[in-house]
């Protein structure tokens, strides 16, 4: 391999930028020339691609979001654009491509690999919820995050004896939600994958009160229910407090965790060394604690499951009654 280029896609992640600086370097170890491409599958589009050296990446580990850009690309779902990609790599003469990005990255990767060109995922997405890997580039780092607001937002609900609902981010997936409610102490987590009895919460929260309990958690995944408008319903049907608190964007913000940063630089020396080797067509994911090399096709039929046990502990151990209808 002569050439090897490289592009973050999809929704910003922190340890992104440590994925960059290790394909970078571990390509350039070798005397492998390497290229980076902005803004995701749209900089391959508008052939917006910069070569970048050993020092270029110097100072960025600890940087959160991406040095190289970000986007959402649905022309890239068009066959004519991903030819026109693909033909753009090849006048290019680039040997290979890391894809840094979630389940829809790694469908691009794959369509750029029918094509013809070798490609490889790091997967990266604060959701955590992508195929063919248990872990994912971000999710640390988003679920600390959580939990330092969390722990704020607790202390001024028990200064006025109220509840809270915290709103996080999980549109299809309740990962963050879950691992902040277990490790936060919250009294409820409520995710998409199990549906809950808003009557089965209220009513809990009615009994909590009773029992001398004047503050409570209530960890909701945005894809679970509006953070906002479940908060004032609780408020109306128990005559209790409620506030709400909507974290958004600050999720996928800041220097990346210990764990992200490592991550990256793991999971980015496994993609940019496979391509090197002569693999293509893989995803970097990381399983028992390893970096691996698992193919898109045996990549997708892994589909990510949401750990019931936990959810059920994280219930038991919080509010100790069940919300479920």
């Amino acid at each position: 391999m002569k050439r090897l280029a490289f592009l973050t896609s999809g929704g910003d992640a922190p340890g992104m930028n440590a994925a960059i600086r290790s394909i970078l370097r571990s390509a350039a170890s070798r005397g492998i020339e390497t290229w980076g491409v902005f803004r995701g599958y749209e900089g391959l589009l508008s052939g917006d691609m910069i070569r970048l050296g050993w020092k270029d990446a110097g100072g960025i580990v600890c940087r959160g979001g991406t040095v190289m850009k970000t986007a959402r690309c649905p022309a890239f779902m068009e066959k004519e654009a991903q030819a026109r990609a693909a033909a753009f790599l090849r006048e290019r003469g680039v040997d290979g491509l890391v894809v840094i990005g979630g389940d829809g990255s790694m469908a691009g990767a794959a369509a750029l690999e029918a094509l013809g060109v070798p490609t490889a995922v790091v997967p990266a997405t604060i959701d955590n919820d992508m195929c063919g890997t248990e872990e994912t580039i971000g999710y640390d780092t988003a679920v600390n995050t959580v939990l330092d607001a969390v722990a704020r937002i607790r202390d001024t609900a028990a200064s006025h004896d109220r509840a809270a609902v915290v709103e996080v981010m999980g549109r299809h997936a309740g990962h963050i939600a879950l691992a902040a409610g277990l490790a936060g102490g919250a009294e409820f987590t409520l995710v998409p994958e199990i549906p809950f009895s808003r009557e089965a919460v209220a009513a809990s929260l009615r009994d909590m009160l009773r029992e001398g309990r004047t503050n409570s958690i209530i960890i909701c995944a945005e894809g679970a229910a509006d953070g906002r408008e479940l908060a004032d319903w609780l408020s109306a049907a128990t005559g209790i407090d409620v506030c709400a608190t909507i974290l958004g964007y600050i999720q996928r913000g800041g220097a990346p965790s210990a764990r992200d940063a490592m991550l990256g630089a793991v999971l980015g020396a496994a993609a940019a060394d496979g391509l090197a080797d002569g693999r293509r067509g893989f995803l970097a994911g990381f399983m028992n604690s390893r970096p691996r090399m698992i193919s898109y096709e045996d990549a997708f039929r892994e589909k990510r499951a949401f750990h019931t046990a936990g959810w059920e502990l994280a219930l038991r151990i919080g509010a100790g009654r069940d919300i479920r209808p």
